[in-house]
């Protein structure tokens, strides 16, 4: 049977539509009260003021799913699919209901039970075919700006061509940065050494050895051995960033290792139900960082950061890595935690500016890390840092929902931009790569948009961060 919405049902595994591996849990489910706090937290259920549009629906949904009240079917599947999994629900509930574990219970499930048009499953192909390979990126990279420099762009857009494109693909043009070819090229080194002084006991030649380190020949004695995870589309779109940040952990008296070989942490596959593609790439991480025996492993990707800390669910079932997801779990650190966690020893110039500050949902709502990012731009000296209206409320990047629902993320990604405007800021900081592209698109680059950790390096360095 085709349904109405596209797809058809696959044999079902259970009598209520979902199989045996990890449903939604009953007891999970229980804890809603249906008291309704959710609904104005619910990016999607303001834009459509539906019930089936709202967590609170939703879990109703699982519910009768489960019980064999409801079949998963095309109604279901595109409830569950419009779900951005911004987890502004989960901060909002006073009954502290689960509502993240639910939804990523019920996003494998729908893979594995539902069968996806023809032309949903190309792209959803083509998605994950190209954005966890920074090869690939890179090649795309190239494309794209030969697609940008020629004017091409500007021709297609000025002829009209780009509106008789599919709305999935008219969102993937809009949302390609303008990257430098030589800044998409180059990689993280391996390995960068401390080179503050970490106030430590030091040798005779204390100040010669801190000297000939501000020069990178001969280290300080390192605060921590931090393990770096470079991420897919940062290394390539956003390789400023990590560039960044590597130059503030070393300035803050860390050695920072970012292996070569490191693939992708499986966060996109894991946030769209592709359970065993995920699981696949967390062993590899495991893999390539557990011999390193670092302190720490920082990752400046808040939807990466969510998944990394999350591996010991993910791998809960495979006795042979549940206690090593657990440990490499346990070190996982975004950026701005570890900041804050380190007194801070190099000197921050001032930076004269007015920054509004979006907090991105997968550190905010998924990491519950609010006031870290805000203690770390609060050390730099006549700096301002503003909140934006509707702070809680998702820019409608989510993964790669801007991409496989571009109207409703248009309709977030609008509404973001005219709150940061409505704060009259000299630029925008946000902790993701997906809010960096999508808020920049909304503001018809307008404002520069930069990472948290972007303006601590250009504080440190003394220079301008735009």
């Amino acid at each position: 049977m085709t349904t109405p919405h596209g797809g058809t049902p696959r044999t079902p595994a259970s009598p209520g539509g979902f199989d045996a591996h990890h449903p939604p849990s009953p007891e999970l489910i229980s804890d809603c009260v249906h008291c309704g706090f959710c609904l104005p937290a619910c990016p999607t259920y303001t834009l459509s003021g539906e019930e089936m549009n709202s967590p609170r629906g939703r879990i109703y949904q699982m519910q009768l799913i489960n019980e064999g009240d409801a079949a998963l079917d095309a109604a279901a599947v595109a409830s569950f699919d419009n779900c951005l999994g911004c987890m502004a629900c989960v901060t909002a509930c006073p009954s502290g209901v689960q509502y993240d574990r639910l939804i990523e219970s019920v996003r494998p499930q729908i893979e594995r039970n539902w069968a996806r048009t023809r032309s949903d499953r190309a792209f959803r192909g083509l998605i994950f075919r190209l954005f966890p390979y920074p090869r690939r990126l890179r090649v795309a990279a190239v494309l794209g700006a030969v697609y940008q420099r020629l004017g091409i762009r500007r021709a297609l857009h000025r002829t009209g061509l780009l509106r008789r494109l599919p709305a999935r693909l008219r969102a993937l043009e809009a949302l390609m940065p303008d990257v430098p070819l030589r800044s998409a090229l180059r990689r993280t080194p391996e390995r960068s050494r401390a080179r503050a002084d970490t106030g430590r006991t030091r040798t005779a030649h204390a100040e010669t050895a801190s000297a000939a380190g501000e020069r990178g020949t001969e280290p300080a004695t390192a605060r921590r051995t931090v393990g770096m995870v470079t991420g897919c589309v940062q290394q390539v779109f956003f390789a400023q960033v990590n560039e960044a940040t590597v130059r503030v952990l070393t300035a803050e008296g860390c050695d920072v290792v970012a292996p070569a070989a490191q693939g992708c942490c499986g966060a996109l596959s894991e946030h769209a139900g592709r359970e065993e593609e995920a699981a696949r790439r967390a062993r590899q991480l495991i893999d390539t960082f557990e011999p390193l025996g670092v302190d720490v492993i920082v990752v400046n990707v808040a939807g990466c950061g969510s998944t990394l800390k999350e591996y010991g669910r993910l791998l809960a079932d495979d006795p042979e890595y549940r206690e090593r997801a657990e440990a490499f779990a346990a070190k996982v650190r975004d950026v701005s935690e570890l900041l804050a966690e380190l007194t801070p020893s190099a000197p921050r110039h001032p930076v004269a500016a007015r920054l509004a500050h979006h907090e991105a949902c997968h550190l905010a709502h998924a990491q519950g890390v609010r006031e870290q990012p805000r203690a770390v731009l609060g050390s730099v000296p006549e700096l301002e840092v503003v909140d934006i209206p509707e702070a809680d409320m998702c820019c409608g990047s989510a993964g790669v929902y801007n991409l496989i629902q571009p109207g409703p993320a248009e309709e977030l990604g609008r509404r973001k931009a005219d709150n940061v405007r409505s704060t009259a800021p000299d630029a925008v900081v946000t902790a993701n790569p997906g809010c960096l592209l999508q808020i920049s698109r909304h503001l018809d680059k307008q404002l520069p948009v930069l990472h948290p950790v972007q303006v601590i390096d250009a504080s440190i360095r003394g220079v301008r961060p735009w």
